[in-house]
């Protein structure tokens, strides 16, 4: 069986992470969603949330190849031995995701030879992050199209009322 863990905070998951579970599934026989929890770092939602956020986004077509799991305090590697992955799939929107992520990737691979796979994200969500998304939120924007519906309804439940 091949298999490839998705790590990322996913705080919240926006379509654009959505599109990459899609692709990376029809790429591997099984994709584990890695939710990195850093215990240092206050969350906008917490990890249960985000788990059952990206659960109920996923498509019904890849939702029995697709397992979402909670990561604390251990190296991505380390992950990746424990559920048996060959690969890290990483979705990339630009030159920056590129150059911050190659770094990365080449330290998992010199650790233990887990090779990453980059895709490059849909071109529509190429300006959404987990965090813009927050903030356009926060300050009474539309994010309506970027996040699935439940998560744009428990973003905007947070914007304090004027």
């Amino acid at each position: 069986m091949r298999r490839a863990v998705c790590p990322g905070s996913y705080d919240p998951v926006t379509l654009g992470h959505v599109d990459v579970l899609v692709r990376a599934a029809r790429l591997y026989d099984e994709v584990v969603v890695a939710v990195l929890h850093n215990p240092a770092k206050q969350g906008t939602f917490t990890v249960e949330q985000r788990i059952g956020f990206i659960e109920r986004s996923l498509p019904d077509e890849i939702r029995g190849r697709v397992r979402v799991e909670a990561f604390a305090g251990r190296l991505l590697v380390d992950v990746c031995r424990d559920v048996g992955a060959e690969a890290i799939v990483k979705g990339l929107r630009s030159a920056a995701d590129f150059a911050y992520e190659l770094p990365m990737a080449l330290m998992n691979r010199h650790l233990t030879g887990v090779e990453t796979v980059f895709l490059p994200g849909a071109q529509e969500f190429e300006h959404v992050s987990s965090s813009l998304v927050k903030e356009v939120a926060r300050f009474g924007g539309d994010v309506s199209g970027l996040v699935p519906d439940e998560v744009r309804d428990a973003i905007v439940a947070l914007r304090p009322n004027p």
